[in-house]
């Protein structure tokens, strides 16, 4: 086993949200180390497509990749629900910003946070695996593995900064309800362009969004996990009929590329701390893609463990400073999982008798500007609503 390594953070993982971490921490004093198991340059090739809010726009251009990236903007957001009267939308002239939110392909941030850090001095480690972590009193032993190599290093590290991985099932301190929805993703074009409106269209069996992306539009249709097998099973033309007839005359397809497909679950952590370690993006929760929430809310997990570390303390690990983060983000973050898990329960659930308070929350949020400014701002920045 090699000599021990040493960092005073330890970021495992270089999707965007490691890396957006390491970023952040790059001129803040402290020595940063990222060891991702997947070779240089993966992020790059994520094939998701991510909804950027106007308030994630702000924190990437402070990390000066802003202009790097490939965006489309979202002016206007339409919301309605399949079978009820009633609908509102959502504008960003109203909010006195440039846009709501932006679409941008996940690769395309990735390598652009990438190629940002490789200027500063973190030093990243890929194709390296992490075996096994142990916290200590003073600080957290953790046992690397080169891809293609049976020798372990050893690295110790104040703070560990989980920011990639799933959820384990069954673990006491992780919450998970399984939506039984599968989501189809696909990019479809339209035959007046997409004016840089988003449509969310709840329909009985999931919600159904259009995301303006390029040319076309970004598909993410939930359905019910045999009705997502019917649906890939169909052809292009039967998939798009089915579409229009979901959507109705608001917006008339004309074609749609390879369809996708990935199950929605809810999980969380309820604690997003542990002694020496913290957990960030999908490995601290996991949201359904509703309304966009989940690289949005991840980033500001980001912002926030930054700001805390933000002055070096002589102990990132401290137990004092990390008690001090989750009661930071407990608001914002509880916050988010209820509204998206709310939201889905309220209007993507099935039974009819929902829908006259369905139509009746509708018609309310598009009657009281006061009303769409707050929950337009709550998509932006957050609970905390901020910029």
């Amino acid at each position: 086993m090699h000599t021990p390594d040493q960092s005073e953070v330890l970021i495992v993982g270089a999707g965007p949200v490691g890396l957006a971490l390491a970023l952040t921490l790059a001129d803040s004093g402290l020595t940063v180390t990222v060891v991702d198991a997947r070779p240089t340059g993966s992020v790059a090739s994520d094939p998701r497509t991510l909804a950027l809010a106007h308030g994630s726009r702000i924190t990437l251009e402070r990390l000066g990749v802003w202009d790097a990236l490939p965006t489309t903007p979202i002016e206007r957001i339409h919301v309605s629900r399949q079978g009820c009267f009633g609908r509102t939308v959502l504008d960003a002239h109203d909010q006195g910003v440039p846009a709501l939110g932006y679409v941008t392909p996940a690769g395309a941030l990735g390598a652009a946070l990438l190629e940002a850090l490789e200027r500063t001095s973190t030093r990243l480690l890929a194709a390296t695996e992490v075996v096994s972590r142990t916290a200590m009193p003073e600080h957290v032993e953790v046992l690397l593995r080169t891809s293609g190599s049976a020798d372990l290093r050893r690295h110790s590290s104040r703070l560990v900064a989980c920011a990639e991985g799933g959820l384990d099932a069954g673990d006491p301190g992780i919450v998970e309800r399984d939506y039984g929805q599968h989501a189809l993703i696909a990019d479809v074009t339209v035959r007046s362009g997409h004016r840089n409106r988003a449509y969310e269209r709840f329909l009985p069996g999931g919600p159904l969004a259009l995301l303006p992306h390029g040319q076309g539009h970004a598909l993410v249709h939930a359905a019910a996990a045999t009705q997502a097998d019917e649906l890939l099973g169909l052809d292009d033309d039967a998939y798009l009929d089915h579409l229009q007839r979901a959507l109705g005359a608001r917006v008339e397809l004309t074609a749609i590329g390879p369809r996708t497909r990935f199950p929605l679950r809810l999980r969380y952590r309820r604690s997003p701390v542990a002694p020496r370690t913290v957990w960030l993006g999908n490995a601290a929760q996991t949201l359904h893609p509703v309304a966009g929430q989940g690289f949005n809310l991840a980033l500001r997990d980001v912002q926030e463990l930054a700001r805390q570390l933000g002055d070096t303390p002589p102990d990132p690990g401290a137990r004092t400073l990390l008690d001090t983060y989750a009661a930071r983000r407990h608001l914002d973050r509880s916050a988010t999982i209820r509204f998206t898990d709310g939201l889905l329960r309220l209007y993507g659930s099935p039974p009819a008798l929902l829908d006259p308070l369905r139509s009746l929350g509708l018609v309310t949020l598009d009657a009281l500007p006061p009303l769409r400014g707050f929950l337009s701002r709550r998509m932006m920045f957050g609970a905390r609503a901020w910029p």
